[in-house]
């Protein structure tokens, strides 16, 4: 059976690491928070006491870690994880980070022989608990048919993007759109219950008409409107407003990098930051509410 090193154990790899363990799959496991590494041995998986060690004897290594310098410290320079690992070993990055990280961290794999793929996720915490995340992949397509396996282990729609980077391209895509629906949706909420509306109603009347998107469907920003989204458990769980912050910047270097003018993603930005200045940041992204009441 393929030996997996999976590190980077947070609201998103833990549940992904579990889904691989009730798939079969044995994982030798790291993270820098000891408690979750302790988790999944506790349900089956080897822990490691450091990156170099999870990677011993792996045949895929899977990362999932917050943001773009992370990604490359663990992989790149003298002591990068790619110096360590045999050629044709199989590397699955599944971190949001800039296209151009990714390129980077392609182009150092492929001169030593090593199959690597960006796949970033979307799906939320829920998704990957549930084992339904969206995986968006750049790379070879030869090299994603050998993960498929895996890929659907942890997830259930599977895309090849294009080419090296390509996974990182569509995420930051997806992700400007899904904050601008949530603040729209979130100043909508506002303005109809400071009218007399209830925000059950309007909520319903609204995604039964245009004005429908994936906000109102599964992740509503009201408080009480949805029992089990963030917003009515204090705003807690979910996908951190810090983490929605750092895609959208990522978002505004991609349209600035070939010229492109993305205004609404700025705005947003802004907006996101405005939150994380008020201390919110570790908060669930559907936070954005709170500007508007």
């Amino acid at each position: 059976m393929t030996q997996i090193a999976f590190i980077g154990l947070g609201h998103m790899g833990l549940p992904m690491a579990r889904n691989l363990l009730k798939a079969g799959y044995p994982l030798k496991v790291f993270d820098l928070v000891r408690s979750a590494v302790d988790t999944l041995a506790g349900e089956g998986a080897l822990a490691a006491d450091s990156a170099a060690d999870a990677i011993d004897q792996a045949q895929v290594v899977i990362s999932m870690l917050p943001a773009s310098r992370h990604v490359e410290s663990l992989y790149l320079g003298e002591d990068g994880l790619l110096n360590r690992l045999a050629a044709g070993t199989l590397v699955i990055e599944c971190s949001t980070i800039a296209p151009e990280s990714a390129r980077k961290v392609h182009a150092a794999a492929r001169e030593r022989g090593i199959a690597l793929l960006d796949a970033p996720v979307s799906g939320g915490t829920g998704g990957a608990a549930a084992g339904t995340l969206t995986f968006m992949v750049g790379g070879d397509a030869q090299t994603l048919e050998k993960a498929q396996p895996l890929l659907a282990a942890m997830g259930k729609n599977i895309f090849h993007a294009g080419p090296d980077g390509a996974g990182q391209v569509a995420k930051v895509c997806n992700n400007q759109v899904l904050a601008v629906q949530m603040i729209a949706t979130a100043e909508a909420m506002a303005m109809g219950v400071a009218n007399g509306l209830e925000p059950a109603v309007l909520a319903e009347i609204m995604r039964q008409s245009s004005g429908g998107n994936w906000t109102l469907e599964k992740y509503n920003p009201w408080p009480g409107v949805m029992e089990n989204a963030p917003a009515s458990k204090g705003y807690s769980g979910g996908f951190m407003a810090e983490l929605m912050a750092k895609d959208l910047g990522l978002a505004q270097e991609t349209a600035s990098h070939n010229g492109n003018s993305a205004p609404m993603g700025a705005l947003a930005l802004q907006l996101y930051r405005l939150l994380l200045k008020q201390g919110k940041g570790k908060q669930d992204f559907s936070v954005v509410q709170q500007l508007f009441v």
